[in-house]
C-alpha cells in the first residue's frame, strides 16, 4: 500500500500533537474534486450493479475486540485476540502479527513478555506525564549535567593554574544567568506554542524551513551525544568509586544503553517510573553534599581549602575563558526538552509544561551554584583518576555509606538522563516525517505508544558514537554545546520574529526574554564552534550539514512522488478502457446472489490445489488500498478489469480515520465492494493476514488474488522510504493454499 502524503506538507503547523493517522493524511479540496471527476468516469465505463459487485463471500467478518473486551494471559502480560471471522485463536495469538516457524514465535512471545503487551491507539491519553513523573524524565539530562558541566569548565581553568581557578566563579555566575535566561525564554516558548514548541517547529514556522532544519539537525545531534556522554560519564562516576572496572568502561556502557531500549519500547509511562526514583536521589544527594560542606566551611568561617599547586601551562585570557565558559555551558543541555515534549503531559498540558520548567531551572541553578561553591571552599580540581564530584563527596562524606549512596545516585541518574533524548528524539523525527524531511515508517506508533523505529535509530547511533569515543567523557564534551546551543539560538531568534508579528498582550516583554536567550545562545555557540573546532566540534558541524542535505533530498523525493501520485486532470481526459459487461444469462450465477445448497458446495478435490481446467478456479480479487490516489486507483482498475468479483480492503489505524476514508469512497462513487478494518493496535499487515485467513477459513474453495499496489522508484536508495506490504503479506500467508499475492506496481 501507499503511505505518501497527498496533502501539501507540514509548513506552519505549530502543533506536535501525535496521531496515528498521521501516515494516512486527507485529500485536498483539488484533490477531492479530480476524485468525483474520477467516480464519474467508473461510473461511465460500469454501472454500480455491475457483475463484479456479487461477492461470493460475505466480506463483514466483524472487528477486532477492544483491550477491554480481552483477558491477559501469561503472567498478565500478554494478550490473547481473537482473529476476524470467528476463527479460533492460536496459542498465543497477540495483536501484532505471530511469525511463523517456532523461533519466529519464540521471537514474539520474548518480545511481549519484555514489552509488554499492544496498547490500543487511544490508550496514549493514560500514557501522559503528571508534573512529579514528567520533572525526572524530562529534567533528567539538565539536571545530571552538574556531575559532568562545572568539571568540563574546570578541565580548562587549570591550564591557567591558581589564576585560572580563581575565574571559575565569574564564568559560574554568567552560565548560571543564562540558564535563566534561557528557561525564561523557554517559557514564553510554551506560551506561544501550547501544543509543542520544540526548535524545529518554531524555527520553521518563524524563519524558514531551512533553519528549521538546520535546528532539526542541531537538536537531533544533541540527543545522539545525550546519551553518549551521560553513559560516559555515569561509567566515570561507577569507575571513581570502583577503580577495578576502569577496563570495562565500554561493555558497560553499552549494556545500559540496552537496557535504555527495552525500557523506552515499554512506553512513556513504564519509563518514567522507572526513571524517577534515581533523579530525585540524585537531587537529595547533592543537596545534601553541599549542606554538609557549608554547615563544614561555616567552622572554619567559609575561608577556602587551599588548592594543590598547579603549573599553569597556558596564559589566563579571553582565550582560556571564552573555551571554560563554552565547556561550562553544557550544563545547560536538555532545557529544551519540557518545551518539545508539551504533548506528553496530562491536561492542561501547556500550563503543566511551564509549571515543571520553572522547576527544573530553580533546582538546576542550585545545583550548579551549590557545586561551584563546594569547590572554590574545598579546594577540589580535575583529576584523571576521580571526578569533582567524587572528591565533593569524599570531604563531605568520606568514605562511608552516604559516600556510596551519592556515587550510586550520580551514576544512576547519569545512567538514564539519556531517557530524555528517548523522548525527544523520536518526537523530532516525527515531526520531520511528518513533513516529509524523514522516511514515513517514523510516524507510525509502536505497540506500547512509543515510536519504536525513531528509538532503535537512537540507540544505534549512541552506541556507535559511545564506542568510536572508547566512552570517554572529554572527548565528548568538544561535540556537545555546537548542536545544542545551534538549535537554541534558532528557536529563541524565531521566538522574537512570532512575537514581533503576533504582538499581542505583554509582546515587548516576551521579545526582552527571547531575544535576551538568543543573544546569549549565540555567543556560547560561537564561542563553542570557534575555540573547539579542531578538538572535535567541526564534527558536529559536518553532521549539521550532512543531515541538511539527506533531509532536503528526502523532502524532494517525497514531493516528486506525491505529484505523481496526484489525481490530474490529464488522467481522467485519457480513453478510459470499457469494463467487461454483465455475465448473459449462461453464464454460471454468482454465490451472492444464488443461495448455496449442498450440492453446489465443492467436492473434496476443488478444495485443494489440483484444479485441471479454468472452470475450476472460483475467483475473489482483494485490493488492499491506504490513499485514494493513482497508484490505488491503478490497483483497483487492474483487479476490476480481471472479470472476477473485487473487495477494496482498508485498515485504519482509528475510527475518525475510517469514517474519512468512507466519505472519500462515497465521494467516488462506491463502484465497488469495501470493506474499513479498524485496527486498533496501528498494525496493518497482521489485520490484512487475519482478514485474508478469515476468508480462505470460510470459503476454502476460493482462489484469493490479493492484488497490492506498490510504489517502484527507480533509485535502489529511496526504497526504503515507502511501505514493503506485498514481501510481507507473501511471506505471512505463504503457508494458506489457494492465496495468491500479487503487486500492481508504480513507477517514479
Amino acid at each position: 500500500m501507499s503511505h505518501v502524503q497527498s496533502d501539501g506538507g507540514g509548513e506552519g503547523r505549530d502543533s506536535g500533537a501525535l496521531s496515528p493517522s498521521a501516515v494516512l493524511p486527507g485529500l485536498d479540496e483539488e484533490q477531492l474534486g479530480l476524485l468525483r471527476r474520477v467516480g464519474r468516469e467508473w461510473g461511465r465505463v460500469s454501472a454500480p450493479e455491475a457483475w463484479h459487485r456479487a461477492l461470493p463471500v460475505d466480506s463483514d467478518l466483524g472487528r477486532f475486540p477492544s483491550p477491554a473486551e480481552i483477558q491477559p494471559v501469561g503472567w498478565g502480560r500478554l494478550v490473547s485476540v481473537s482473529p476476524l471471522g470467528g476463527r479460533p485463536p492460536a496459542p498465543g495469538e497477540a495483536a501484532g502479527e505471530l511469525p511463523p516457524g517456532r523461533l519466529g514465535r519464540f521471537g514474539y512471545h520474548v518480545r511481549r513478555v519484555v514489552l509488554g503487551a499492544a496498547l490500543k491507539s487511544t490508550a496514549i491519553a493514560q500514557e501522559r506525564m503528571r508534573k512529579l513523573v514528567a520533572l525526572p524524565v524530562l529534567s533528567a539530562d539538565a539536571l545530571s549535567s552538574v556531575a559532568y558541566g562545572p568539571e568540563a569548565m574546570l578541565a580548562v581553568l587549570v591550564l591557567g593554574g591558581a589564576a585560572g581557578l580563581a575565574c571559575s566563579v565569574p564564568i559560574a555566575a554568567t552560565i548560571a544567568f543564562l540558564m535563566l535566561a534561557v528557561g525564561v525564554s523557554y517559557r514564553q516558548t510554551i506560551r506561544a506554542y501550547p501544543y509543542g514548541g520544540g526548535s524545529y517547529i518554531v524555527a520553521s514556522d518563524n524563519l524558514g524551513r531551512v533553519p528549521g532544519l538546520i535546528a532539526a539537525a542541531g537538536l537531533m545531534t544533541d540527543y545522539i551525544l545525550t546519551v553518549a556522554v551521560s553513559i560516559a560519564s555515569g561509567v566515570a562516576a561507577i569507575t571513581s568509586a570502583v577503580p577495578s572496572l576502569a577496563t570495562d568502561a565500554v561493555p558497560i556502557g553499552v549494556g545500559v544503553i540496552a537496557l535504555l531500549l527495552a525500557g523506552n519500547l515499554r512506553g512513556i509511562r513504564q519509563a518514567g517510573a522507572l526513571f524517577a526514583a534515581p533523579t530525585y536521589a540524585f537531587i537529595i544527594a547533592v543537596f545534601a553534599l553541599v549542606t554538609v560542606g557549608l554547615v563544614d566551611a561555616a567552622g572554619r568561617g567559609f575561608h577556602p581549602t587551599a588548592a594543590p599547586h598547579l603549573n599553569a601551562t597556558e596564559s589566563v585570557g579571553v582565550l582560556l575563558v571564552t573555551r571554560a565558559f563554552a565547556s561550562g555551558a553544557t550544563a545547560m543541555t536538555g532545557i529544551e526538552a519540557i518545551s518539545n515534549a508539551v504533548p506528553a503531559f496530562k491536561p492542561v498540558e501547556w500550563r503543566n509544561a511551564r509549571t515543571t520548567l520553572t522547576w527544573m531551572i530553580g533546582l538546576l541553578i542550585a545545583l550548579f551554584a551549590g557545586t561551584i561553591a563546594m569547590v572554590r571552599l574545598d579546594g577540589v580540581v580535575p583529576g584523571t583518576q576521580e571526578t569533582v564530584l567524587s572528591q565533593l563527596a569524599h570531604h563531605s562524606f568520606g568514605s562511608g555509606p552516604l559516600y556510596a549512596l551519592t556515587q550510586a545516585a550520580t551514576a544512576a541518574v547519569l545512567l538514564l538522563a539519556a531517557n530524555t533524548a528517548y523522548n525527544d528524539f523520536p518526537r523530532v523525527l516525527f515531526l520531520l516525517a511528518r513533513d516529509r524531511h524523514a522516511p514515513q515508517l517514523f510516524l507510525r506508533l509502536g505497540d506500547r505508544l512509543a515510536f519504536s523505529n525513531g528509538i532503535i535509530l537512537l540507540t544505534i547511533a549512541a552506541t556507535l558514537v559511545y564506542v568510536a569515543f572508547n566512552g570517554t567523557t572529554a572527548s565528548l564534551i568538544p561535540l556537545y554545546a555546537v548542536g545544542v546551543f545551534l538549535a537554541f539560538t534558532l528557536s529563541q531568534a524565531g521566538m522574537v520574529v512570532h512575537w514581533w508579528r503576533l504582538r499581542d498582550r505583554h509582546w515587548r516583554k516576551s521579545l526582552f526574554f527571547n531575544a535576551t536567550g538568543a543573544l546569549l545562545s549565540a555567543v556560547v555557540f560561537l564561542t563553542a564552534g570557534l575555540t573547539k573546532f579542531t578538538e572535535g566540534a567541526w564534527v558536529a558541524v559536518l553532521a549539521v550539514g550532512l543531515f541538511l542535505v539527506v533531509t532536503m533530498r528526502i523532502r524532494h523525493h517525497y514531493e516528486t512522488v506525491g505529484k505523481a501520485l496526484r489525481l490530474h486532470p490529464h488522467a481522467i481526459e485519457l480513453p478510459t478502457p470499457t469494463l467487461p459487461a454483465r455475465p448473459g444469462p449462461d453464464a454460471a450465477p454468482s454465490a451472492a446472489t444464488t443461495p448455496q445448497s449442498p450440492t453446489a458446495l465443492p467436492d473434496a478435490r476443488t478444495e485443494g490445489e489440483d484444479e485441471e481446467t479454468p472452470q475450476e478456479i472460483r475467483h475473489l480479487s482483494v485490493v488492499p488500498i491506504a490513499a485514494m490516489d493513482l497508484a490505488g486507483m491503478r490497483a483497483l482498475a487492474y483487479a476490476a478489469s480481471l472479470h472476477q468479483p473485487v473487495l477494496a480492503l482498508h485498515v485504519s489505524p482509528e475510527e475518525d480515520e475510517a469514517e474519512r476514508f468512507r466519505q472519500y469512497w462515497t465521494l467516488w462513487g462506491d463502484h465497488l465492494p469495501l470493506e474499513v478494518v479498524v485496527s486498533p493496535y496501528r498494525a496493518i499487515v497482521a489485520p490484512l493476514v487475519h482478514y485474508i485467513e478469515a476468508l480462505h477459513a470460510k470459503r476454502p474453495d476460493l482462489t484469493v488474488t490479493v492484488i497490492v499496489p506498490e510504489i517502484v522508484t527507480m533509485r535502489r536508495r529511496y526504497r526504503l522510504l515507502h511501505s514493503r506490504i506485498a514481501p510481507r503479506l507473501r511471506h505471512a500467508l505463504r503457508p494458506l493454499p489457494k492465496i495468491v499475492i500479487t503487486t500492481v506496481p508504480f513507477h517514479v
